[in-house]
């Protein structure tokens, strides 16, 4: 999150003197756990298609003539200015539209997604004249003809997985008959790989390798969802696991007679009180899980949004739902993490899992989530919008009628931006061309972006400066804090940390990305430190900055940063700059920790930082 220097912070919603023991009904017997499948094998998560927004001239689509890729009037671009134009012609004809792609190997999920848009002038409503073919190697993934025409572009997506490891060709074939033009535009062509890349392996933290599945029902606004979670998860401890806890970290917007998030049948366990302000409830397991094995709980789930422009409220007609999936809360060396919730900042620690969400709405209503997402007819006037993520430490969505708009950035990394209203078109384009250029500057310098496409939500009622979600990011018309949330995929979302003990870990870092993101060098920011105690230190958890909520962004934005960037001068910046590409690769869907960060430093270099990490009040 980034505050924003505008308002000062909000007071906490709710002050509780004593936790309410809240019960929930027993579970049913659950089922034996079972072993823990093998690791998978490392995946490099990868965008592998090249200017798949055709917005870098031709290069490397192979086009049966000049006039495929274009920007003439006659269409317009899903994103952008530019697309493709196969037929359209009237006439006997064939386009052809091709790129050879590399998947990596060990990468067990591999996505295809383009954007169609199909006009004709043909009138039968039975015969398919005129057809598009999109292949993958010699497979033919689907063929569409003019009996697919549609007023808009609709998104199209095909599960490769099979040919992880191997260099195929993509390619697009549209012919025509003889008479009456069909056009087949194509747009934003995007082959994603991700799915089973093994975080760093680590046996004190656990319940290991968390597999969400969601599915909810909406009310007509949008702001009560009600249905069913489940969490399939493993132990990676040697220590037997007996219990988890859920983190229902939106409990904070209310209170415990009338929380926002509602748990109820639960399978697989034992519900026991809720705790911690009520964000905190304790299932006791069916029956333990020894290291390795592997078992699921269920429950139904009820979700009330409420009145606030907030991660966590609505502002008007749009709904803005972050951390209200309850998702399972961390044992390690210290034990369970049950921090209490912090408005100040972040307190979620969470391990890197998948979720499958399927979100069921007024089709009035748009719904950008994490992950990448499909909405298919529901039941009259509703979509279903499916959205699937995987190696994601949460998951967010928002529900309104946004307007929204799309591209892709360069490396090919789809863009969509949504706003509220009273967001001026230019403002919205602003930000889109904002986030292109920020998703593609920080994986440039840590790492290829791995969430599929990037959703931005706009509204400047947010009193925060932004706050960050895997692939999903809220955000005021502010190209700084939007660039900053985007390095947040990777300083908290790829490089995990605990962010109630170790805040700077994500947002110190995350300044410091937005800084070199921004061409600016930090230049003698040092220099104006000036710190308000002795026990006022860059490394202190939330607990000290709740108490010091005035020195926070102060400490661990600015002095956070410019403590980076005075160790990029010392090291230089060609030392300083593969320090943290090597150690987000090493740290990929892991967890990071500041002693970890201090001797990856230190082995950068021969000159002993002892010194460094004191004058910059960094311990750990």
């Amino acid at each position: 999150m980034r505050p924003t220097p505008r308002k000062a912070i909000v007071a906490r919603l709710l002050s509780v003197a004593a936790l309410a023991a809240v019960c929930l009904p027993s579970a049913p017997a659950a089922a034996a756990p079972h072993a823990a499948p093998a690791a998978a094998a490392a995946c490099t998560p990868a965008q592998v298609v090249t200017n798949g927004g055709f917005e870098s001239g031709t290069s490397p689509w192979t086009q049966s003539s000049t006039s495929v890729i274009t920007n003439r009037s006659g269409q317009s671009a899903h994103g952008g200015s530019s697309f493709a134009w196969l037929d359209g012609v009237g006439s006997t004809h064939t386009d052809t539209l091709s790129q050879s792609v590399t998947i990596p190997a060990g990468c067990s999920s591999a996505s295809l997604t383009f954007w169609l848009h199909i006009d004709t002038a043909e009138t039968t409503s039975s015969t398919a004249y005129d057809k598009l073919t999109a292949k993958i190697g010699s497979t033919t993934l689907a063929t569409y003809s003019n009996l697919n025409k549609a007023s808009g572009y609709t998104q199209k997506s095909f599960d490769v997985s099979a040919f992880a490891g191997q260099t195929v060709t993509v390619a697009f074939t549209g012919t025509e008959d003889s008479s009456l033009q069909t056009s087949f535009v194509l747009d934003d062509i995007a082959l994603n790989t991700s799915g089973d890349t093994t975080p760093p392996a680590d046996s004190v933290r656990t319940p290991a390798a968390p597999a969400y599945t969601v599915s909810l029902s909406s009310n007509t606004s949008g702001t009560v969802w009600t249905g069913h979670e489940s969490a399939t998860f493993t132990n990676a401890s040697s220590t037997a696991l007996g219990e988890v806890y859920l983190r229902l970290w939106d409990n904070y917007h209310g209170t415990c007679t009338a929380p926002p998030i509602t748990v109820s049948n639960v399978t697989g366990g034992t519900a026991g009180a809720l705790s911690v302000a009520c964000t905190a409830l304790k299932i006791t397991l069916a029956s333990p899980l020894a290291q390795g094995q592997s078992t699921s709980i269920g429950f139904d789930l009820g979700i009330t949004v409420p009145s606030g422009a907030d991660r966590f409220g609505y502002d008007g007609a749009f709904s803005f739902i972050g951390n209200a999936l309850p998702v399972l809360a961390v044992k390690d060396g210290a034990g369970w993490h049950l921090d209490p919730y912090t408005n100040n900042g972040e307190s979620f620690y969470s391990l890197a899992a998948d979720f499958k969400v399927t979100l069921d709405h007024p089709t009035s209503l748009l719904v950008p989530a994490t992950g990448t997402s499909v909405d298919t007819p529901g039941s009259s006037g509703r979509t279903v919008t499916t959205a699937t993520a995987s190696k994601v430490r949460d998951f967010a969505w928002a529900a309104g009628p946004f307007t929204k708009i799309s591209g892709t950035s360069p490396a090919g990394t789809a863009v969509n931006v949504y706003s509220v209203s009273g967001i001026s078109s230019a403002n919205a384009q602003s930000m889109l061309t904002t986030a292109k250029s920020a998703v593609d500057a920080h994986a440039a310098r840590f790492g290829a972006y791995p969430y599929g496409e990037l959703d931005a939500v706009i509204d400047n009622n947010f009193w925060f400066g932004g706050m960050e979600y895997p692939g999903f990011v809220l955000d005021l018309v502010s190209t700084t804090a939007l660039t900053h949330e985007i390095g947040h995929q990777w300083f908290y979302g790829i490089v995990g940390d605990d962010e109630y003990n170790s805040p700077w870990l994500d947002e110190a870092f995350t300044d410091y990305a937005t800084d070199l993101a921004q061409n600016k060098t930090g230049a003698s920011c040092w220099s104006s430190v000036s710190w308000a105690s002795s026990a006022e230190k860059i490394t202190n958890s939330m607990a000290y900055w709740d108490a010091h909520s005035s020195r926070y962004s102060t400490v661990i934005y600015g002095y956070g940063k410019c403590a980076l960037h005075d160790l990029r001068r010392l090291l230089g910046d060609t030392a300083m700059a593969k320090l943290l590409k090597d150690y987000a690769t090493s740290h990929w869907y892991g967890v990071s920790t500041t002693a970890e960060f201090k001797a990856a430093a230190q082995a950068a270099t021969t000159t002993d930082l002892t010194s460094f990490w004191t004058t910059h009040r960094i311990e750990g």
